[in-house]
């Protein structure tokens, strides 16, 4: 049986940036109750007091705040090491039968170079390369014949070692992406392993990505 407080919960949890704004208590309730009930008493099928959506908005935010003071701001305070490279170029290959001796040949000749950066991934159908600049030229060469989807220069990585909590914590990354999203930060690739990441950015907005991340530790 659906109920006020069930309904409520649903209506938030869909819009994540509301989320957020309900767990920080800076939204009125009272504007927020009767924005929301047209649609609560749509899904109830019945009328629904004002007071009642305040009263379960104002539980919810009270969990939601400690969800996320006491969990994921926990883990974010003990962020460790964050690193940042400039100069990237980012291609997406389409997945085919030569591409993984392609890259094995790149990889054995970009280990004869000093502090390189390299960095891929595979999915289904496209297969993800990440170099500094300098070594574009290699990419171009090995991979000469396969099908580029996308090449992106005057890239910056930004790293980020997350404590091993991290992987026992829902929404730390939600957390991190969405203040990158309030600043209006294009992230162009996610790369992570079980306790960092790694996004790209376009070299004008890493300042301010960086700046984004590295605060979050002073929350």
């Amino acid at each position: 049986m659906k109920t006020i407080s069930s309904v409520v919960e649903h209506y938030i949890k869909t819009k994540p940036f509301l989320l957020s704004a309900l767990s920080q208590g800076i939204i009125n309730l009272t504007s927020l109750s009767r924005n929301m009930m047209p649609e609560l008493e749509q899904e109830l099928g019945k009328d629904v007091k004002q007071g009642a959506v305040v009263m379960a908005l104002k539980r919810l935010s009270e969990e939601l705040d400690f969800r996320v003071n006491h969990k994921i701001l926990k883990v974010l305070k003990n962020i460790g090491e964050i690193t940042v490279r400039s100069s990237l170029i980012d291609y997406t290959f389409a997945v085919s039968e030569t591409i993984l001796d392609k890259q094995a040949a790149l990889i054995s000749e970009i280990n004869k170079e000093n502090g390189i950066f390299y960095t891929s991934s595979r999915g289904v159908n496209e297969t993800n390369i990440v170099v500094s600049n300098s070594v574009g030229y290699l990419v171009d060469k090995h991979f000469s014949g396969e099908k580029l989807i996308q090449k992106l220069d005057n890239l910056a990585s930004i790293t980020v070692k997350l404590p091993k909590e991290n992987i026992s914590i829902p929404g730390i990354y939600y957390f991190i992406f969405q203040r990158l999203a309030w600043e209006g930060i294009i992230i162009n690739e996610v790369i992570s392993t079980s306790n960092e990441f790694t996004i790209l950015v376009s070299e004008e907005e890493v300042n301010v990505a960086f700046k984004v991340i590295k605060d979050l530790k002073s929350l």
